[in-house]
């Protein structure tokens, strides 16, 4: 009787403690070294006993990691990153392949877009290279005559930005817009929005501006950092193969088909659930970089002494997200890892050829439009 007595308060104590664990909301799993983001929550209550008829089916979510709220309910959000609802009334979604259609229409949409804008950006750059240079001749002979002061908090900051290089200067801009996306989620009023449109979710009503949105969107600040310091150290390499231009056309249209590629897969497996993060335009800037000088030698900034080439590690870590993938952690979003790593392995081979060296069509429309003329000016091709 005594050993019944003690399995029951042991049994009791058992059921508690889990009771307790199970009440834990806001699950947060962030990256390192240039992952992306994958945000999970669950329900405050614990278990709640479902209905004997209700069973999983193949065509219905497996996992639902991630419930919103109903906007009229008003509840509460804790730390900024996860609306909590009540299990019972929350809507489970269907795993539909064709909510993948507008998705697919925006990321090839986009991608054309972003080449088309990067092709007319590089001919107004081009255009305006002469008139540049007689500017800058005269500012430096004016500043020859003016007197210099001294302590100028604004010729500091140019001398700071002349050292810099070329890719330097490029990320600067991608860097200082993911900070203030970073701010954004510390302020309460905008924690709905950020939510439905910085995180990429499948499952979500808003599907088409979060796969752009989320790729400069981060919560943790480590995960952040991680992810500029990756992008930094790669940026003169990236910027020497391809050039501003092209490198932010690239950059941007990564972040849009990772983003697809972690919807395929999302869809496919069931595991719904927001993910935020640039580690997916960022793997498509390491695995072009590795893919043209596989020969490069690398090292962990924590660890210098230890050196591999960058074939290597783009080998070590294209194995571990497909790993991950096929065993379904949900640490990382592998899916928009392989996703931006494969788009950028595809352009530095085949893609540069097929898109940026036809792009002449392009720049000869914008030509002939700002000539105000077909023909007019000159012919639009002698400018490259």
């Amino acid at each position: 009787m005594q050993r019944r007595v003690n399995w029951a308060v042991t049994l009791n104590m058992a059921w508690r403690v889990c009771l307790q664990r199970l009440t834990l909301s806001d699950l947060l799993s962030s990256s390192s070294h240039g992952k992306r983001f994958t945000l999970y929550t669950q329900p405050r209550r614990g278990f709640r006993k479902a209905p004997k008829k209700t069973e999983v089916k193949k065509g219905e979510v497996e996992d639902v990691g991630f419930k919103q709220a109903d906007p009229s309910e008003g509840a509460a959000q804790r730390k900024g990153y996860s609306s909590q609802a009540d299990p019972s009334a929350v809507h489970i979604p269907h795993r539909s392949f064709g909510r993948l259609v507008k998705p697919l229409v925006f990321t090839v949409g986009f991608t054309g877009c972003s080449f088309s804008a990067a092709a007319i950006w590089q001919y107004e750059t081009l255009k305006s290279r002469v008139q540049s240079y007689f500017d800058e001749v005269q500012a430096d002979w004016l500043d020859k005559l003016r007197p210099q002061k001294q302590g100028d908090i604004r010729k500091q900051v140019n001398q700071w930005w002349n050292r810099l290089t070329e890719g330097q200067r490029t990320v600067t801009g991608i860097i200082a817009l993911n900070a203030l996306v970073f701010c954004c989620w510390r302020v309460p009023a905008l924690k709905r929005t950020m939510l439905t449109y910085f995180t990429s979710n499948p499952a979500s009503k808003a599907l088409c501006f979060p796969m752009i949105l989320s790729t400069f969107s981060h919560y943790s600040f480590f995960h952040m950092a991680t992810n500029m310091y990756v992008l930094w150290s790669f940026s003169s390499s990236i910027v020497s193969l391809l050039g501003p231009q092209q490198f932010m056309a690239v950059y941007m249209s990564a972040g849009v088909i990772s983003t697809f590629m972690s919807y395929v897969c999302k869809t496919a497996t069931g595991r719904l659930g927001p993910s935020l993060g640039a580690s997916g335009a960022i793997m498509t800037v390491l695995a072009a970089v590795c893919t043209k000088m596989p020969e490069a030698k690398l090292a962990i900034v924590f660890l210098p002494m230890f050196t591999f080439t960058a074939g290597n590690a783009l080998s070590v870590i294209l194995s571990m997200d497909l790993v991950g993938l096929v065993l379904g952690w949900r640490f990382f979003d592998h899916a928009a890892h392989l996703g931006g790593a494969l788009f950028g392995i595809w352009y530095v081979t085949y893609g540069h050829d097929l898109i940026w060296k036809n792009r002449e069509p392009i720049v000869k429309i914008w030509h002939d439009l700002r000539t105000k003329g077909p023909g007019g000016g000159g012919s639009g091709s002698g400018s490259f």
